[in-house]
């Protein structure tokens, strides 16, 4: 479910705790959004001058957004913490290098204790314009944040690297200029929540974490203010949810047919 109003208000709407929150906060980069991408050019050549993006914010919202606020949320909103290893909750923030150290000290004031830096390497920089002049940048980095257990952990039985590559999402709409890989929430949902579990998206532009969410067979929520991402990604969530009760329905069917089958083969032999 997503919900078109800010994270602030989320009483109001009385969705259940999470196992795992997964945020893509703004990155504070201002004016400079576009300062190192094409995009800041017309048909992103700087021989036709700049283009309309050049000096702007990726939304007039991300001045807006208060961290403190954000974490309170969180910590709200992670569900407690079990008597038992191997089940306690988390949160993912997808944030700019430098954040990191105010958001670690940040969750340490609301309770949030221990962290695992992530690292995400693409095969691709969004620095076009800088590759002549300097090396340029590839990863993207988030922060693993949690109370005091450690997370659930599904790791299969492989050794999970806090590296990982970042792989391009090729068949999903492009709706958010900041929008994340559905594959890569999808690997990030299943390694720290089990099927049935509770996943929030608190800043869900796009809505990939939720659509990614709900192919995992999670229960998804999020919140987005913007009246014109939230439309789009509904329209994609509704969208996911109504091809999976399509398989589902598919595959129940399938079974009765099994079942048939068996039942019959079952009569003709007695």
């Amino acid at each position: 479910m997503l919900i078109n109003d800010h994270f602030q208000n989320f009483k109001v709407y009385g969705i259940p705790k999470a196992q795992l929150v997964i945020a893509d906060i703004p990155y504070n980069v201002g004016k400079n959004a576009y300062g190192s991408n094409p995009a800041w050019y017309i048909d992103g050549d700087n021989k036709n001058g700049q283009s309309n993006l050049a000096g702007t914010n990726f939304f007039d919202t991300d001045k807006d957004f208060k961290p403190a606020e954000f974490m309170h949320f969180c910590s709200k909103m992670l569900r407690n913490e079990p008597k038992e290893k191997g089940a306690a909750p988390c949160m993912i923030v997808f944030c700019e290098f430098e954040q990191q150290f105010y958001l670690i000290e940040l969750a340490r004031k609301y309770g949030i204790n221990n962290y695992i830096n992530l690292v995400f390497r693409k095969n691709f920089s969004a620095q076009v314009l800088k590759a002549n002049m300097r090396i340029v940048g590839n990863a993207e980095y988030a922060l693993l944040l949690y109370r005091d257990k450690l997370p659930k952990f599904n790791n299969g039985g492989k050794m999970v690297f806090n590296v990982m590559d970042w792989v391009k999402d090729t068949g999903s709409e492009k709706i958010h200029p900041t929008q994340k890989p559905v594959g890569l929430l999808k690997n990030l949902i299943q390694i720290f929540t089990d099927e049935g579990d509770v996943v929030i998206d608190p800043v869900a532009g796009s809505g990939s974490t939720l659509v990614a969410a709900i192919e995992c067979n999670r229960k998804a929520f999020g919140f987005e203010i913007k009246k014109d991402f939230f439309a789009a990604a509904d329209k994609w969530i509704k969208r996911t949810e109504a091809q999976g009760m399509l398989f589902k329905d598919s595959a129940r069917n399938a079974r009765r047919v099994e079942q048939r089958r068996i039942e019959e083969v079952y009569a003709s032999e007695r």
